[in-house]
């Protein structure tokens, strides 16, 4: 039987320990002591620079052990995940002293009962010879690095119980482990399906199929033309459910029968026509049950600042809202951390596939004796918790460690360490070292770019990767979250300074990110003298923006196999960012654009540039893309929309494309009429796979429309 505890919690500060107070586990601590504080939303204003000072405080929490256990049953203290550093102690005496978040450690207890229980949570890690305040005192530790600060996300170290802790009661018989295992043969006809069991007793174990009918009992089971894991869009998630049970205990989990490979992208082995030979691009193509799949998704990030109070409900609703936009992967970057269960599960459930990056991101992981055997340890309970989901398909070493601000390579300690505990526990699931790596790209992350002096559109059409997992057009945020953090005085004219500049507006990156003033003034054709002018603009080139570089990956499939947007979501209301889902999970106007992009079947346009003239050849390359497993057919109606008038221009039988293929059409040439206008629709009706791209249109200074608005 699990026991809940009633906590409080308390801060050990410099002038003393503060007064005791609610806490709520799991959790964060900070969270409870901001409560007792009264220092209010840390989305507004500046009130997240309050918990600045708390930064080199230790924690306690306390509770009285309240359990009852009979005299046959062993009492158990359970935490399954506590931030970062910690003690445990009973009565005064020290339990366990422990470093690491992401393992389960289990206490035995004796005579306990009425006890009074301390978890004391150390000052966060924090590497002393760090040039600076940020990510990089974080390189030693096995902590998430983005409550160091990062460019969406402010400074806010958090810790405490952050998964759940109990106490629980256990029989002779407990089943400490029970562990599906399985093989498919090469054609996935067949399955073989072994359990590894941890128990002092007899364990019978049942399988049932995806629809609940009983397969048989036993630890081995054979299963012939077994029903696959497939991800969302090209096949069902079928799910196995095992139950196993002793005459006091039952244990439960389901099983995804499916293979996934990292293959090598169609076209990238490179014949070498002179020495010296070397190696190809490296191979990112997703092969699921022997069928390549476009992988099309975001990046997740923490959904939270206060990872320790996000919920199954939030992680459901988040997941959904990805299902229902026609994605198939989250890229769970590593500065984030490793989620809470629940979002495995769940996305088992909906076909969402995972890649998993370890909590290593932009910094140089020296590989101490220290940090090593935390990083091992760690690591090694990240993947026994991970391996038998059906949703993660890859591991990955961390984020952007290969360039030359982390400045590590496939020698550092870390990753050969992390590539061998994938290897020996994990092994038929691929592993690569890094993202990006050879052929992949991170970025663009704004509309235009100053230095190419290119917008979205012609920077994607003149590259060619591999696969796009990190790319981003900022927005933004919508006036009623605008008016929640920032106050009023500050909300107009928009200042690099106080929250806007705290918020992410200004500073992020470069003086002007993520607001990018100086885009959306480019694009403008009338000055942008309202608040929600600005708002106005940003959510339109975000829109047209992500739509542009999500089908044009999918434009340079097979080639190209996989489109992951930065970023999902969002851990506070940010100003400005480049996020779908604003906190705590409000869709943007370009969470509809990005669904409508990635629908399975799709008449696309590659349009060379955002901006047009009057007088112009406007000229757009007609295809019909599709990433389904069926074949797809359809009429493709052209028309353009120009000062309220609707000018047809051609139709196209596409004839039938095959499944997971796309097909160009014609191309059209029109001569943009001089009218009065700002802006000109794009049409392609097709039924189901419609589009439309909201252009800018720019009138001749020299047209007599012009020259009589002139006067």
């Amino acid at each position: 039987m699990r026991y809940n505890q009633q906590w409080q919690a308390r801060a050990i500060r410099p002038d003393g320990a503060s007064a005791w107070f609610p806490a709520e586990v799991p959790g964060n601590v900070q969270y409870d002591y901001g409560r007792m504080m009264g220092w209010g939303d840390v989305s507004v204003a500046d009130n997240v620079e309050k918990f600045r000072a708390t930064e080199g405080y230790t924690w306690e929490y306390r509770a009285v052990l309240n359990y009852a256990a009979q005299s046959e049953e062993q009492a158990v203290l359970v935490f399954e995940g506590v931030d970062y550093r910690f003690d445990v102690l009973i009565d005064g005496r020290t339990k366990l002293e422990y470093e690491g978040m992401f393992s389960r450690v289990e206490i035995d207890l004796a005579e306990n009962a009425g006890s009074e229980l301390i978890v004391r949570i150390h000052p966060h890690p924090k590497r002393e010879s760090a040039e600076f305040e940020d990510r990089q005192q974080a390189d030693q530790c096995v902590k998430p690095p983005v409550c160091y600060e990062w460019d969406w996300h402010p400074r806010m170290l958090v810790s405490g119980i952050w998964q759940d802790a109990y106490v629980e009661t256990r029989t002779a018989d407990w089943i400490r482990r029970c562990e599906p295992f399985y093989t498919l043969n090469d054609d996935r006809t067949h399955a073989d399906i072994r359990f590894e069991v941890d128990c002092d007793a007899p364990v019978e174990i049942e399988l049932f199929d995806p629809d609940g009918q009983k397969i048989g009992t036993g630890e081995r089971f054979s299963i012939e033309n077994p029903r696959l894991w497939w991800c969302n869009g090209q096949g069902e998630p079928e799910l196995y459910t095992w139950v196993a049970r002793t005459e006091h205990h039952t244990a439960s989990g389901h099983i995804g029968l499916r293979t996934v490979r990292l293959v090598m992208n169609e076209g990238g082995w490179i014949e070498p026509i002179a020495f010296p030979k070397g190696r190809s691009v490296a191979p990112i193509q997703l092969e699921l049950n022997g069928r390549r799949v476009f992988a099309k998704g975001s990046n997740w990030v923490n959904p939270d600042i206060y990872n320790g109070r996000i919920d199954a409900q939030r992680y459901e609703t988040l997941i959904t809202l990805a299902r229902d936009a026609h994605m198939n992967i989250f890229r769970c970057w590593g500065g984030s951390g490793i989620n809470k269960r629940a979002f495995y599960d769940l996305c088992d459930r909906m076909g969402i596939m995972v890649w998993v990056e370890f909590p290593l991101a932009c910094n140089n992981y020296v590989g101490t004796p220290h940090y090593l055997r935390i990083l091992e340890q760690e690591g090694t309970a990240i993947l026994r918790d991970l391996r038998s989901h059906p949703a993660v398909v890859m591991y990955c070493g961390g984020n952007e460690l290969f360039n030359n601000w982390s400045l590590m390579t496939d020698q550092s300690l870390a990753l050969r360490l992390l590539n061998k505990l994938c290897y020996e526990l994990d092994r038929d699931r691929p592993f690569i070292m890094t993202s990006p790596i050879f052929g992949m790209g991170h970025g663009g992350y704004t509309f235009y770019d100053p230095y190419a002096d290119a917008d979205v559109f012609t920077l994607f059409q003149n590259s060619h990767c591999t696969a796009y997992t990190e790319f981003g057009v900022p927005g933004v945020t919508d006036l009623d979250n605008l008016k929640k953090i920032i106050p009023e005085d500050e909300l107009f004219p928009i200042r690099n300074m106080g929250s806007w500049r705290l918020h992410h507006a200004f500073g992020a990156w470069g003086a002007e990110r993520w607001l990018c003033m100086d885009v959306l003034t480019r694009y403008a054709q009338e000055p942008l003298d309202t608040i929600e002018k600005v708002v106005a603009e940003a959510e339109w080139l975000q829109c047209e923006g992500y739509k542009a570089i999500f089908e044009e990956a999918r434009r340079q499939a097979p080639y190209c196999s996989m489109a992951i947007n930065w970023c999902y979501c969002e851990p506070w209301i940010t100003a400005a960012g480049n996020s779908l889902i604003t906190y705590p999970v409000q869709t943007k106007p370009a969470y509809y654009a990005v669904q409508a992009s990635l629908r399975p079947v799709l008449a696309s346009a590659r349009i060379p540039r955002f901006d047009w003239n009057a007088g112009e050849c406007f000229h757009a390359e007609l295809w019909l893309l599709n990433d389904a497993p069926e074949k797809a057919e359809t009429t493709v109606r052209v028309s353009v929309k120009l000062a309220g008038v609707e000018y047809p221009l051609l139709t196209w039988e596409t004839g039938s494309v095959g499944e997971n293929e796309n097909r160009i059409g014609p191309t059209i040439n029109w001569v943009l009429p001089d009218v009065d206008a700002t802006e000109f629709t794009l049409c392609l009706s097709a039924g189901d796979a419609s589009s439309e791209y909201r252009l800018c249109y720019r009138r001749s200074e020299n047209s007599a429309v012009s020259r009589q608005m002139n006067v």
